[in-house]
């Protein structure tokens, strides 16, 4: 069977056809294919820590709506406690008339600073600092043990005493106490 030149000519064509329909097969459309899916591979691969770290968000959620009731049963506790109003208006005054049922006659109450609570929400930290010019050890203790007993949202901070050469039975008393607030 001989060929001809026509027949030859076809068969070129065809052969090249074909070369060219695998080719644009591979390349035009495989290859865009295998170059998406490597990217998005990719892509995938990264958001692994991500979805690590949402599935961990998620646990603490979790448990913190489990531990909500509770401590919202601590907030309306402590809001309970506490009295409405300007904490400004009604601390020092409230400290002046228990230090004088204590039996220790001069005290002054200064704000000395303000901070967001961070372990509680919705509440602050106030500072305070006591002035007792003229204060008997016993006494002082005395009123410093009543005082963390009778103000449960009262915490000491600090206590200096200072002793004079001239009244030694008497000192000079600061004191730095935190109360807890609404915001």
């Amino acid at each position: 069977m001989k060929l001809g030149k026509e027949e030859i000519q076809k068969l070129f064509l065809s052969v090249l056809l074909f070369f060219g329909v695998v080719y644009s097969y591979f390349n035009l459309l495989l290859g865009p294919l295998t170059k998406q899916q490597e990217t998005l591979q990719k892509s995938v691969t990264a958001l692994g820590p991500e979805i690590a770290a949402a599935r961990a968000q998620l646990q603490r959620t979790k448990e913190l709506e489990a531990g909500a009731p509770q401590r919202m049963a601590t907030a309306r506790q402590v809001t309970s406690m506490m009295t409405e109003g300007s904490p400004v208006a009604w601390f020092p005054p409230r400290l002046a008339e228990f230090f004088k049922k204590q039996g220790l006659e001069k005290s002054s109450t200064r704000l000395q600073s303000e901070a967001v609570d961070k372990e509680m929400a919705g509440f602050r930290k106030l500072a305070w600092g006591i002035d007792l010019p003229k204060v008997g050890f016993v006494p002082f203790a005395t009123a410093i043990a009543a005082l963390e007993n009778d103000e449960p949202l009262v915490e000491i901070s600090t206590v200096q005493l200072d002793a004079s050469r001239e009244d030694v039975e008497m000192q000079h008393a600061l004191l730095t106490l935190t109360n807890i607030v609404k915001q």
